[in-house]
């Protein structure tokens, strides 16, 4: 790896290191509410609480992509990066962001897990969809980094195209997704679909969802090597 790919990396890390501690404290606190709540509903009426790590995880994610396009790719331009370190960069930056969160989730959940078990929280439950299939911590790392790095492909694809081709050009592609989602949905096949891929849900599922991802990816350089720092209305 040379140099000028190992400058921008630790750019994008260290730059979304504040969003990450203000990501990671918000999180912990409404899942320390969550608990609390859990344990009193649960003394209370005997009922359940539930927890997704996961879901805001991939919202966040999502998020980073989306805005990393107006906040990497010109700085980097500017730096005098080439448009191939950059795709590589961004990419390795990516998966390198999924494998952290989904490890850093699936550890959390272990471990809150054995610390409500110990002190005799039994009403609280984590939100997964290993529990599909098997809800084995490897087994959620595997789908969270597959799932992330798709939602962050999909989102850099989108942010690329706004920026490129301004709120016109990205107008017309949400339009057209919308178009298409409707029309699914009142010809019934999006509503066939989903039932289909929850009844046989697998890992082959997350892989082909990571193989899209990874074409999504490999197709934004085509808008990448012709950006530059100039943003479109």
């Amino acid at each position: 790896m040379n140099n000028q790919l190992k400058g921008l990396i630790y750019f994008y890390m260290v730059d979304i290191r504040h969003s990450l501690k203000v990501f990671w404290i918000i999180l912990l606190s409404i899942l320390m509410v969550s608990i609390a709540f859990g344990y009193y509903i649960k003394a209370i009426d005997g009922g359940m609480m539930t927890f997704s790590l996961t879901g805001p995880i991939y919202i966040y994610c999502s998020i980073v992509a989306f805005i990393s396009v107006r906040e990497y790719i010109p700085f980097a331009i500017k730096m005098g990066a080439t448009r191939k370190n950059i795709f590589i960069s961004i990419g390795i930056f990516f998966l390198l962001l999924s494998a952290v969160k989904a490890i850093v989730a699936s550890l959390l959940q272990e471990l809150v897990l054995f610390l409500i078990t110990r002190i005799g929280i039994d009403g609280f439950y984590f939100l997964h969809l290993a529990h599909f299939i098997d809800d084995t911590w490897y087994i959620r790392i595997g789908m969270d980094i597959m799932t992330i790095f798709f939602a962050m492909s999909f989102m850099f694809m989108l942010g690329l195209i706004f920026y490129r081709y301004g709120f016109f050009g990205g107008g017309i592609t949400l339009g057209i997704v919308g178009v298409m989602f409707l029309f699914g949905i009142a010809t019934g096949w999006i509503v066939d679909f989903i039932a289909e891929i929850i009844s046989h849900l697998d890992m082959l599922f997350f892989i082909q969802l990571f193989a899209v991802g990874i074409f999504f990816y490999f197709l934004s350089f085509f808008i990448l090597k012709r950006m530059t720092i100039v943003k479109m209305r």
